[in-house]
């Protein structure tokens, strides 16, 4: 479990094939030393296991279904990714509960600034209709985000300068793709609806 707050922009060093799915070498600098083999670690969104560590990098694994339904397929050898250790138990909970667990993948239609702050707008999944609602919570590349508005099938966030700086978003424009991860209790909320809904 995450919160979606980034605590450092790593870099992949390496992308290397491996028997149908990739296994990637995140340079992760001083967050490394905090991550055991076997450890979670949120990358891009995406909860991957830690399969190794040299130093400041860390090696994932990810298999092909993990490839085909994020971006981290489209990730290559120079590439930012944002990166956040597991919620402590004692932690402060400063974002929204994130799981890891990317719904989809969406595009970027265009970005705007209005005064310091830069408004992104996003095609709404078809996964995630009827969950992003306006005030409420998404992960986009496991950034913590406040929905701030919804018009039909596009949604949109506002991010401060604090978030463009210290996120791989601030590089982000239109046309890129990112994922996204619907907010979980919204999930588990239509899941029930769907079943019990129309029982007495």
């Amino acid at each position: 479990m995450f919160t979606g707050l980034v605590q450092a922009m790593g870099r992949i060093a390496a992308k290397e094939p491996r028997e149908g799915g990739v296994r990637f070498w995140v340079e992760a600098g001083p967050l490394a030393a905090e991550v055991a083999r076997g450890d979670s670690v949120a990358v891009d969104g995406c909860c991957l296991t830690a399969v190794g560590r040299e130093g400041g990098r860390l090696a994932f694994d990810a298999v092909p279904e993990t490839l085909r339904r994020t971006t981290l397929g489209d990730r290559g050898e120079g590439d930012a990714v944002n990166l956040e250790l597991p919620l402590r138990a004692a932690d402060r909970m400063g974002g929204h509960f994130v799981q890891g667990h990317v719904d989809a993948v969406t595009t970027l239609l265009d970005r705007s600034a209005e005064g310091d702050d830069v408004v992104f707008r996003f095609a709404t999944p078809e996964a995630l209709r009827g969950h992003v609602v306006e005030k409420g919570s998404v992960a986009l590349d496991g950034v913590s985000l406040t929905v701030a508005a919804v018009e039909g099938d596009r949604f949109s966030v506002a991010l401060i300068p604090h978030t463009l700086k210290v996120t791989t978003l601030g590089g982000r424009k239109a046309g890129d793709r990112v994922n996204v991860e619907g907010d979980v209790l919204a999930k588990y909320v239509a899941a029930l609806v769907a079943h019990w809904g129309a029982r007495p």
